[in-house]
C-alpha cells in the first residue's frame, strides 16, 4: 500500500511539474510576443528596450501584460496598450493590459541594448542619472549620436516629442533629438 501511495505521489508531482513548465513556456511566450512592440513615437526600439513593459504573467488562459507609460501625458500610451494587446491575441493568448503608475518610469529603465538603439536612430540616450539634480536641470553634457562630439547646445527644451529636447552638435552642426532624464 506504501508504494502505491508514492507511486501517485509521484505521478501527481510529474503532472504538476508538466503544468507549471507548460505556463512557464506560455508566460515566455507572451512575454516575447508583447517585447516585440515597438514603440509608435520611436520605431527603432521596443517597449522592452524602452523598461515600459514592466512584465507578463499568465492568470488562467489570459495573458497580462504590464505597462507604465514614461510619463503620464504621453500621447502613445494608448497606441502602446493596443498594440501590446494586438500582439498577444496574434500570439494566440486572449490579452489583458494593465497600466502600472507606480513607480514611476525612470529613463534608467531603458536597457543597454536600447540606447544603441536610439543612438543608431540618431537620438542622443538619456545620461544613467535620473536621480541626478544636474540632469534634473538640462545640465547634463550630451554626446551627438552621429559624432560623438560633447560640444553640444540645447536649442529647444522640447523635440519631435515632449520626452525629447532639440540639440545641435557644434562639431558636425547636425541637430538631434535628447531623450530627457526622467
Amino acid at each position: 500500500m506504501g508504494e502505491a501511495m508514492m507511486s501517485t505521489q509521484s505521478s501527481q508531482s510529474a503532472v504538476h511539474s508538466a503544468r507549471r513548465a507548460g505556463e512557464v513556456r506560455s508566460r515566455e511566450r507572451a512575454y516575447r510576443a508583447a517585447a516585440a512592440v515597438v514603440d509608435p513615437e520611436i520605431p527603432a526600439v521596443t517597449i522592452a528596450d524602452l523598461g515600459i513593459l514592466r512584465g507578463v504573467e499568465m492568470e488562467g488562459d489570459v495573458a497580462v501584460a504590464c505597462v507604465t507609460p514614461t510619463y503620464t501625458g504621453c500621447p502613445a500610451v494608448l497606441a502602446i496598450e493596443l498594440a501590446v494587446e494586438a500582439a498577444l491575441r496574434k500570439a494566440g493568448f486572449e490579452p489583458r493590459v494593465e497600466r502600472v503608475i507606480s513607480p514611476a518610469w525612470t529613463t534608467d529603465w531603458i536597457t543597454e541594448e536600447g540606447r544603441e538603439k536610439l543612438r543608431a536612430y540618431g537620438i542622443a540616450p538619456p545620461a544613467n542619472a535620473s536621480n541626478s539634480i544636474r540632469a534634473l536641470f538640462g545640465e547634463t553634457e550630451v554626446a551627438c549620436p552621429r559624432c560623438g562630439s560633447l560640444e553640444t547646445a540645447r536649442v529647444s527644451e522640447f523635440g519631435s516629442t515632449a520626452c525629447k529636447a532639440l540639440y545641435r552638435c557644434e562639431r558636425c552642426h547636425e541637430p538631434f533629438d535628447y531623450f530627457k532624464c526622467i
